[in-house]
């Protein structure tokens, strides 16, 4: 049983990690633009931009935007130890809780993102809310199944 929850466990972490990396830093060769949290120009990534332009506050787009990237890389590199999954678990969860209470209001973000800044007619078709839920559920799962210290 044991061995069962540290596969799971595993499972999830990796899961999480490739999410939370791919949208910080994007180690994949020539990504959309304005999808890159870490790389993309002050003003240019579309959820930061959305959410700014939505709610007033030039404070979302670029300082949130770097705030949430380096939450997400710290989150990362707790789950990657085992020692410190759980910790990472707690800190993807909070991440997510607000990314997916940012799409479910729709006067801030909605569940449907815009694929660019220029045309907002054109959306995701809330592929980017169903990664949210997604994470979400396997960070929850993650500090349920990760198995504690052996107390052999």
């Amino acid at each position: 049983m044991r061995a069962m929850r540290q596969l799971g466990s595993w499972g999830l972490a990796l899961f999480l990690i490739a999410m939370f990396v791919q949208a910080t830093i994007h180690p994949l060769p020539n990504p959309p633009e304005g999808s890159v949290k870490l790389f993309d120009p002050p003003g240019q990534n579309i959820v930061f931009a959305t959410i700014a332009a939505n709610t007033q506050i030039p404070l979302f787009e670029p300082t949130g935007r770097i705030l949430v990237a380096i939450g997400e890389l710290l989150a990362a590199f707790l789950l990657l130890l085992p020692m410190t999954r759980r910790l990472g678990a707690a800190l993807s969860f909070l991440i997510l809780s607000g990314a997916v209470a940012f799409h479910l209001m729709p006067e801030i973000l909605g569940r449907e993102v815009p694929l660019s800044l220029s045309d907002s007619s054109v959306t995701d078709g809330g592929q980017l809310f169903a990664l949210a839920i997604a994470m979400l559920a396997a960070s929850m799962l993650l500090m349920v199944i990760h198995p504690g210290r052996n107390k052999a």
